[in-house]
């Protein structure tokens, strides 16, 4: 029977002897003042160390750990070594620590945040390793704990710098993103993974203004008000918020609960911005453009959110700023085919994607087709055949219009020459939309010449068609470049007439041959609408105006045969529109030509006596 020595109640715990206790005895080979002196030494020393069993309990702690700890050394006998190291929390560390128990790594080191008894705050630089002395028994290793919280604080108060905005003193860019990406990977990690994360980027309007006028200082404590404000803002969410640099603020929302919070959220920040300000004394007035967006965690990174957030501010500010805007997939979508398709468009003149198709301009009182308008087009491989209106005002915008525009110029005139050569009866004008651009920004008049030389078009079968704004009002070198053209013996005509400046009296001093009336005043003639007298009138008084000037008209966008008849009647030359014909390929020109010329041939040998 198991019990206490003098048979009252179970007998005391055993405590586990001492490196000295079990080196105590007698030694004939030196050990045990080896033993002795190694435990002289590990009571004396300065490190915090414990021995610790292949089962992770203490056997032995040193003065020093007891210290360090708060508590007798003796107390830390027979406990847990991976408590007293904080080493349980982490599975990783806890995998390791086992690993060097059981014999199979070198060694552990790592720093935790320990908990002594007197309940300051303790950072410790924690190794594990074997026991190399001669008071090892087999498996014990050595815990030693050095206090680095001096260092630690210093490192905190040094990352709290690096890390934080010095003129608001909110997180800077660095902390953002660190933020941001531990937010997504956290929301990411939901039961089901639906957390989801918001995102409010803005700027202020107006702050450079400040800048410029006030000076940086006033516009420094201009940016602190404002991000006091951004905190106020965002503190019942408890959403983070940071300055990115300049005048450009970011609020965090974790874990979302969708695009109507993040509304309320720029709702509120737009009313804070836009209480004046009481800076130094002075009243500013500042106002903010923000981007909204939020995304399930899952279905983003940090870079696509930060870039949908800044395509968003873009849009808040080109709609007018002082307003918010919420991310538009399909808005973005269409914003990066622009980018594409602008990115794509010299090399795709190079690799000659573009064809031509050809609309006629057809008499309006005998039905012939005098001439047709060149129109281009563009074979793109991924997005397919693509109108003018996709892609003209991205090469005006990038430029490409030139090479672009050289290239339609020599494939048009190249056609026209062969039409003429096939039907040297019914010779055809072919027109060419020529951008304001291209007059400034090459030697248009050369490049006429050149292609007219190349080609051998005769110039008197080429016409080329501005828009009224780019004609209207020119001067010194647009001006002279028309000139030149129209006494080379090139058409200009003005495209659109009627939408623009409408400067009647300029037309008298432009070298100007045709103006084509704009489609909106054609559309008024359907009969399918109420007819408005006042259409007519005007369009018969330009028409009257345009023959006392020596020009001819043409009206673009006539639909319906009663639109034709009216237009023949007030006195227009020529009609172009989907009546006649929709723009078609060369091929179908010549059978227009062809069949016209014999429909007339037939019906001269009829009426013949």
């Amino acid at each position: 029977m198991s019990g206490s020595p003098d048979g009252q109640g179970p007998a005391p715990r055993t405590t586990p002897p001492t490196i000295t206790q079990r080196h105590a005895g007698p030694s004939v080979d030196g050990r045990g003042a080896a033993a002795a002196d190694y435990r002289a030494a590990f009571n004396g020393a300065r490190l915090a160390m414990a021995v610790v069993d292949k089962d992770g309990l203490v056997l032995d702690a040193n003065p020093a750990l007891g210290e360090l700890l708060g508590t007798e050394p003796g107390r830390l006998t027979t406990r847990s070594a991976a408590d007293l190291a904080d080493l349980r929390d982490d599975p990783h560390l806890w995998a390791e620590y086992r690993e060097v128990l059981g014999g199979d790594r070198a060694r552990l080191r790592c720093t935790r945040r320990l908990k002594p008894a007197d309940g300051r705050a303790l950072w410790a630089e924690v190794t594990v390793e074997p026991l190399a002395a001669p008071a090892a028994d087999g498996g014990s290793v050595l815990l030693s704990l050095v206090d680095i919280s001096d260092r630690h604080e210093l490192q905190a108060r040094l990352r709290h710098l690096q890390m934080h905005d010095p003129v608001t003193r909110l997180p800077n860019r660095s902390l953002f993103f660190e933020r941001l990406a531990a937010a997504l990977e956290e929301a990411a990690c939901t039961d089901e993974g639906t957390g989801r994360v918001g995102l409010c980027y803005l700027d202020l309007d107006g702050f450079k203004a400040v800048n410029d006028t006030l000076g940086h200082r006033v516009g420094d404590r201009l940016l602190d008000a404002v991000a006091q404000r951004l905190t106020e803002c965002a503190a019942p969410g408890g959403h983070l918020v940071a300055r990115l640099g300049g005048d450009e603020f970011a609020l965090l929302i974790e874990n979302s609960q969708g695009t109507e919070q993040l509304c309320d959220l720029a709702r509120n920040v737009l009313a804070a911005l836009q209480r004046p300000f009481d800076v130094g004394g002075q009243r500013l007035s500042v106002s903010a453009s923000i981007g909204l967006v939020e995304r399930p965690a899952a279905e983003t990174h940090a870079t696509w959110l930060m870039q949908a957030a800044d395509t968003t501010l873009y849009w808040a500010k080109a709609d007018g700023k002082a307003r918010w805007t919420l991310f538009d997939p399909e808005r973005n979508a269409h914003r990066m085919t622009r980018q594409a398709l602008s990115s794509t468009l010299r090399p795709a003149v190079e690799r000659e994607e573009f064809v031509l198709d050809y609309q006629p301009l057809v008499g309006l009182v005998d039905g012939s087709v005098r001439g047709v308008e060149a129109l281009v087009r563009w074979q793109h491989p991924r997005f397919g055949r693509l109108s003018p209106n996709r892609f003209i005002s991205l090469a005006e915008e990038n430029g490409a219009i030139v090479p672009l525009g050289r290239w339609v110029l020599e494939t048009a005139c190249r056609q026209a020459r062969r039409w003429q050569l096939a039907h040297p009866a019914t010779p055809l004008l072919v027109s060419v939309n020529v951008a304001v651009r291209q007059v400034w920004d090459s030697d248009l008049v050369a490049d006429v010449g050149a292609i007219l030389a190349r080609t051998g078009l005769p110039p008197r079968l080429l016409q080329l068609e501005l828009t009224e704004s780019a004609v209207m009002g020119s001067a010194g070198r647009p001006l002279e470049a028309l000139q030149q053209l129209h006494d080379m013996g090139v058409a200009i005509a003005i495209d659109d007439f009627g939408t623009g400046y409408s400067n009647l009296a300029y037309l008298s001093r432009l070298p100007v041959s045709t103006l084509k009336l704009d489609g909106s005043f054609v559309r008024g003639f359907r009969a399918e609408e109420q007819p408005n007298p006042a259409d007519e009138t005007i369009v018969e008084a330009l028409v009257e105006l345009a023959h006392r000037l020596g020009l001819t008209v043409t009206a673009e966008c006539v639909e319906s045969a009663e639109q034709a008849e009216r237009l023949a009647r007030i006195g227009c030359d020529t009609g172009q529109g989907w009546f006649y014909s929709r723009p078609v390929p060369a091929d179908r020109i010549s059978a227009m030509v062809s069949g016209y010329a014999a429909a007339v041939g037939g019906s001269q040998r009829a009426g013949r006596p």
